[in-house]
């Protein structure tokens, strides 16, 4: 599956199941407009379509989609409550939440995040920034740019939260550890690589071995294990 880019030619002869995807949108204008434009993609589905957050919870429940498109400020249960309920729930192993936000007015990202998101798109995003995130969260990765991993971090270190324990830090080697602060600080597997002096296939690997230790979903899920267990302190330091 393509996670480049979104094809807008005609469709592939690739056997492969489509991504279905589950839309929690309070809206019902940008739902339908949301829904269409994945029904018309090649590879995509739209399997459900909630107006709630009780329904979008229903509904993964239910349907098991690859994929869920998390609005935050919806009626009777938010989209951060949501993604909770959803990312912990057995039956939903492997569905993933992409939370559509307006980071400038949106202080919530960081608490989705947590929640177990696996990225965040602002609602500004084209169509094929649209497309193109659902299919990098649905192959399995994190749609968390470094930039703006950077920016999340600035952002919520600016309200301390008392360092939490982590679930399996101690388990995690030396090495191990300044890979999880430097992917903390925003930095790509390229810039770790160069700045501990490894190959970009060492760094996965030792990203491969936190995601296992710290029972991460993806890097995402790195990035607040590095911040609540005190691995970033400065955003833009370079140790």
């Amino acid at each position: 599956m393509n996670t480049d880019g979104v094809s807008t030619g005609p469709a592939s002869h690739d056997s492969s199941p489509p991504v279905r995807v589950l839309l929690a949108e309070d809206q019902v204008l940008i739902r339908d407009s949301f829904r269409i434009l994945i029904d018309a993609t090649p590879g995509l589905a739209a399997v459900g379509e909630a107006g709630t957050g009780t329904e979008a919870v229903l509904l993964a429940r239910r349907h098991r989609p690859d994929v869920v498109l998390m609005d935050i400020r919806m009626p009777d249960m938010d989209g951060i409550e949501a993604t909770r309920r959803i990312c912990a729930d057995p039956d939903c192993a492997g569905v993933r939440v992409l939370i559509l936000t307006t980071f400038d007015q949106d202080e919530y990202v960081y608490a989705s995040l947590r929640a177990g998101a696996s990225g965040f798109l602002l609602k500004s995003a084209t169509a094929a920034e649209l497309l193109a995130a659902i299919r990098v969260v649905a192959s399995g990765e994190a749609l968390l740019a470094p930039t703006v991993t950077r920016r999340l971090i600035t952002e919520f270190l600016q309200d301390p939260r008392p360092t939490q324990v982590v679930r399996g830090l101690d388990d995690v080697t030396p090495r191990e550890r300044e890979v999880l602060a430097l992917i903390g600080k925003g930095m790509s597997n390229a810039e770790i690589a160069e700045h501990l002096h490894l190959t970009v296939g060492t760094v996965k690997t030792h990203i491969g071995r936190l995601l296992a230790k710290l029972r991460a979903r993806d890097r995402a899920q790195l990035v607040i294990a590095a911040y609540e267990g005190g691995l970033v302190t400065n955003p833009h330091g370079r140790r």
